[in-house]
């Protein structure tokens, strides 16, 4: 599937430690921030989380809220929300469904092997379900600021 800016994200359902059921639908009336990111607890995963977590006030008063994903399972997501008081969700995509559905998944390679995994990705969709921002293969340095402009100007 071609993800298009200004149309309707991909609907999901997924699963997260506080939620057995949560789906695009229940994030309604608030924008959202949805980040793909590659492993729990790993220098710049966490310091992506953290600084979502670090920003998460300034999120939630832009009518915001964030959802982590990556194929880690509920019980590796909930050490690492609560090894770094994480206050948003994280979903359990353990095979890649939702890493399909937005493109996530590419072709890396690690020690001179070639696998597959996830690509360090952030979605900004608005209070209606539509896709308004994409930011791919992101480098961690400066890309929460930049998620938080954007957030700032759908206000």
């Amino acid at each position: 599937m071609l993800l298009s800016l200004d149309q309707s994200a991909p609907s999901f359902t997924t699963v997260t430690n506080s939620n057995p059921i949560i789906t695009l639908e229940s994030f309604k009336g608030h924008n959202l921030i949805l980040y793909f990111y590659p492993k729990d607890d790993t220098p710049g995963c966490t310091l992506e989380s953290c600084g979502f977590r670090d920003s998460y006030q300034e999120i939630k008063q832009c009518h915001g809220e964030v959802l982590g994903v990556s194929k880690d399972s509920l019980e590796s997501h909930q050490k690492f929300r609560k090894k770094y008081d994480l206050p948003f969700e994280l979903a359990a995509d353990s095979e890649g469904t939702l890493c399909k559905l937005y493109d996530v998944l590419q072709e890396k390679s690690m020690y001179g092997k070639k696998y597959i995994g996830i690509e360090r990705s952030t979605f900004l969709i608005d209070r209606n379900g539509i896709l308004r921002k994409m930011w791919r293969n992101v480098k961690v340095p400066g890309h929460i600021q930049e998620v938080l402009e954007a957030l700032k100007a759908l206000n």
